[in-house]
């Protein structure tokens, strides 16, 4: 008994100094981490790119298998993975062949008619200010302070296009950088792809070898309860954010909004981001608009609260699913959560994250009141009602 509290005791002082080192030495475990991340980075996105396009794989793989049984099922993973990329290339290509050009269109026409916004701004502060009798504001000249914040930005930038070769040479280092990574994470992510089933396997049999019974069912029940969640809402946020973009698009053309493509594909990007992207979408929409027409931009916001009730209660539940069973409490708070840590990235996987914790809730929940019930019953004890 003494052996059993000494062992106790000295695996608490264990714990409680290895705790107040990590605290302290905050800087250099966080420093420590990223760079461990850093070095796995090309793996990580491999992985990440190999997780949302293993469904489509996973999809012509079974077409595949119809068309060659037998003999020719060596080359069904193979033809599966090429058919993959081959789908998601000439869909991007299309995609940048059919907006690209609208949008450099949508921003010359900005950049020629910053002059005439900035006048059109002048006059609707001059209307407000009038309005409300705002005396103190009546000569404040927004026209010029625009134009010269403008001419100084571009002093800026060309001081810094003129004086920036170490700048440019870092910069290139940071592409080049880029560049690799990202093909060894496509390396990566084909190998993923190809191997799938086989790596999966392996995982499925280290765990089983390595963990009880009991704990490696329970390993493997989280893993894929978080494997499915994360399929199911990365797939159908991507498919929401193309159906909301092009509804946006649709929309803004019969209603004659200006800047339709860069607004709407503005629109469909920030509809990654669960709850906060649509307001993102609507302040950069209207900070466009509002120079132009402060009415047009009135308009569009009805326009766009129209449009995201539909897409809300029509799209969003048949797409992704009805809120993944997270209740709306849990998806705010995930989201503001998630965001304050992590950022865009945060925000966008928090959902998820949420909707798995939220599900093993429930079904722990529901065996420990399965497990009371039991008990009262063998001990005789009427359970409460309700």
């Amino acid at each position: 008994m003494e052996k059993k509290l000494f062992r106790k005791l000295l695996l608490l002082i264990t714990y409680a100094v290895v705790l107040v080192a990590a605290i302290v030495k905050l800087d250099a475990i966080m420093g420590w981490l990223s760079g461990v991340l850093a070095a796995f980075q090309p793996l990580i996105i491999g992985g990440v790119i190999a997780f949302i396009l293993n469904r489509p794989c996973g999809f012509f793989a079974r077409q595949y298998e119809k068309i060659f049984p037998g003999k020719g099922k060596g080359a069904v993973r193979p033809l599966a993975v090429l058919t993959a990329y081959v789908v998601v290339v000439v869909i991007i290509a299309v995609l940048i062949s059919m907006v690209v050009p609208e949008l450099t269109h949508s921003i010359e026409m900005f950049i020629g008619n910053l002059s005439t916004y900035a006048a059109n701004f002048q006059d609707l502060f001059d209307w407000i200010v009038a309005k409300l009798e705002l005396e103190q504001l009546a000569n404040l000249d927004l026209t010029t302070g625009i134009s010269d914040s403008l001419k100084d930005l571009l002093t800026k930038a060309l001081n810094a296009l003129t004086n920036t070769l170490p700048h440019l040479i870092t910069m290139t280092s940071v592409v080049v950088s880029g560049v690799v990574t990202g093909m060894i994470s496509l390396v990566f992510s084909i190998y993923m792809l190809s191997g799938a089933p086989r790596l999966t396997a392996q995982c499925r049999r280290l765990v089983r070898a390595y963990l009880p019974e009991k704990a490696a069912r329970a390993v493997l029940d989280v893993t894929r309860l978080t494997a499915d969640t994360f399929t199911k809402y990365v797939s159908g946020q991507v498919v929401e954010a193309f159906i909301l973009g092009g509804l946006c698009f649709l929309g803004m053309t019969i209603f004659r909004f200006d800047y339709a493509p860069l607004i709407s594909v503005a629109v469909g990007v920030f509809a990654l981001i669960p709850i906060a992207g649509a307001y993102l979408g609507a302040v950069l929409a209207v900070l466009l608009l509002v120079m132009i027409d402060p009415w047009q931009a009135v308009w569009f916001l009805v326009f766009l609260v129209a449009l995201q009730q539909v897409e809300g209660n029509l799209i969003y539940p048949r797409v992704v699913g009805t809120s993944m069973g997270l209740p709306g409490i849990w998806v705010l708070a995930a989201v503001t959560v998630g965001g304050s840590m992590l950022g865009l990235v945060g925000m966008v996987i928090s959902v998820p994250l949420a909707a798995v914790a939220y599900t093993l809730l429930k079904r722990d929940l529901r065996a420990r009141i399965a497990v009371g019930d039991g008990e009262g019953r063998a001990s005789g004890e009427t359970p409460p009602e309700g």
